[in-house]
């Protein structure tokens, strides 16, 4: 089975990170050359990042993260418990997973 194409929505998301990742880099002075020196990965991977690509992976996207002082935050914005309704469901279990 393949996968769907990614949604308008994962697509513009991408776009802006990308766009907001490009700010932070350059309100911190650096290179797109610095930030991939920073996070072990290309110059070109970095471009494509800040363009948007979806084909960028996770560990490219955190590496970028931290070598901007960044992923402390996003780690935080994923937090479930950082959120009204994860805070308020804290005392429930959580589903156990489904094995197929």
């Amino acid at each position: 089975m393949g996968s769907r194409p990614p949604s308008d929505m994962v697509r513009t998301a991408a776009v802006e990170i990308g766009q907001q990742l490009t700010t932070w880099r350059k309100l911190l002075g650096l290179t797109a050359e610095q930030v991939a020196d920073r996070a072990g990965i290309a110059r070109g991977t970095v471009q494509r990042l800040e363009h948007g690509d979806l084909g960028v992976g996770l560990g490219a996207v955190l590496s970028v993260a931290s070598g901007l002082g960044l992923v402390d935050a996003i780690v935080t914005a994923t937090d479930p418990y950082e959120t009204a309704l994860g805070r308020a469901r804290a005392d429930q279990a959580l589903p156990q997973r489904v094995r197929r």
